[in-house]
């Protein structure tokens, strides 16, 4: 069942990812930043900036949605994958962050 509902899931955001912005609230982008700190800020750096040897998500596009969620959930390169540690809602609050929060 938790497979279907990522599929699901991922489905209807590959949908929404073709959006040309999103709006996330307040407490979305704020709880994605928690999520941020306490898991992806090693390698990310503290709000998005000067990562060590990992992307720089403040240059992540927008317009890839789909893309951030495989990569989190799925692993990419040198990052493991985080399916058996974030949920789905999670990374969408992390989504909401990196593609609104911490820009300048």
């Amino acid at each position: 069942m938790k497979g279907f509902a990522f599929v699901a899931i991922l489905g209807l955001t590959l949908v929404s990812s073709k959006a040309e912005a999103e709006d996330f609230l307040p407490a979305q982008v704020q709880k994605g930043a928690e999520l941020f700190a306490l898991n992806c800020a090693t390698c990310h750096g503290t709000r998005m900036r000067n990562p060590q040897w990992a992307i720089d998500l403040r240059t992540f596009p927008k317009d890839a949605k789909s893309r951030f969620i495989d990569s989190v959930m799925n692993g990419k390169r040198n990052m493991p994958p985080w399916d058996d540690v974030l949920k789905i809602e999670e990374v969408a609050a992390l989504w909401a962050y990196v593609s609104n929060g911490d820009r300048d």
